[in-house]
């Protein structure tokens, strides 16, 4: 079996200050969670940009400042979102793709998202597809829902997408795709034979799905994004400790987990256009 890939996905762009007093806003914060995170066995952090004011920003300054921060500490993967908050325009969205990121988030439809909506209209998503192209940026495949696989699988087909195509299954999002690990398989049976894949549980359902996603061979994805408790009623105390507990587990089930540059091979990164 692969080494374990672990994606810390460390602000996102709807949690607040309030909800997790330990939440990384500023760019120096952010980079020392990646460090930090890194540290205790991440190989790529998922980056949300935030503004002086806590708020989700897709400032293209604000990532480049993040991007830097990070690279002067690590080589962990740098993954940008594109997916921004739900009220970010297209263009808003897709600012951080100019610092020619090794990867970069491809959300692959639209979906409710807990009271609101989360467009992804079929232009964005080909524009998206054809920039990361144009720029070698690794795409991940964003999944909410069963549909947003074969919506990838069509841009394979036009050639805006190249195989073998990396999945990110998140589940549990309010008002999309459940959480259980029924869903989990479902979706798995449903992508190309040599893919790669990483589940993102949300809240409750990050810890069991990602001990499943060690079993079967895929990857995981924890963080504040997803889910601001170690356990229920307890605050996580960082992103890392998150992490930790996942390169705990696996490692307890004898699957070693992936440096920066082992899943930069497992994922056939070739970094972004320089």
């Amino acid at each position: 079996m692969e080494k374990l890939i672990i994606t810390a996905a460390l602000t996102g762009a709807e949690v607040t200050k309030d909800q997790q007093p330990n939440l990384p806003i500023n760019p120096s914060e952010i980079a020392q969670s990646a460090y930090d995170c890194y540290l205790a066995g991440a190989s790529i952090v998922h980056v949300h940009a935030r503004d002086e004011n806590g708020y989700a920003t897709q400032s293209l300054q604000t990532y480049k400042i993040i991007k830097e921060k990070i690279e002067s500490k690590c080589n962990v993967i740098f993954q940008p979102s594109t997916g921004g908050a739900v009220y970010h325009s297209f263009e808003e969205r897709k600012q951080p793709l100019s610092l020619n990121p090794e990867m970069a988030t491809l959300s692959a439809g639209t979906t409710n998202f807990g009271k609101d909506i989360f467009a992804n209209p079929q232009e964005y998503i080909e524009n998206f597809a054809l920039e990361m192209k144009e720029r070698k940026i690794k795409p991940e495949i964003e999944v909410f829902e069963r549909g947003h696989i074969s919506n990838a699988l069509r841009l394979e087909k036009k050639e805006l997408l190249k195989k073998p195509i990396h999945f990110d299954f998140v589940l549990g999002v309010p008002g999309a795709m459940p959480g259980e690990v029924e869903d989990l398989i479902f979706l798995v049976k449903n992508i190309p034979e040599g893919s790669t894949w990483t589940v993102a549980g949300i809240g409750k359902y990050e810890l069991p799905l990602s001990v499943h996603a060690i079993l079967m061979g895929g990857h995981v994805r924890v963080g504040f994004e997803d889910n601001i408790y170690f356990r229920k009623g307890e605050l996580a105390k960082s992103n890392a400790q998150l992490v930790e507990r996942i390169a705990k587990l696996s490692l307890e089930f004898g699957r070693e987990i992936a440096t920066p540059d082992e899943a930069r091979k497992i994922l056939n990164i070739s970094g972004g256009k320089k």
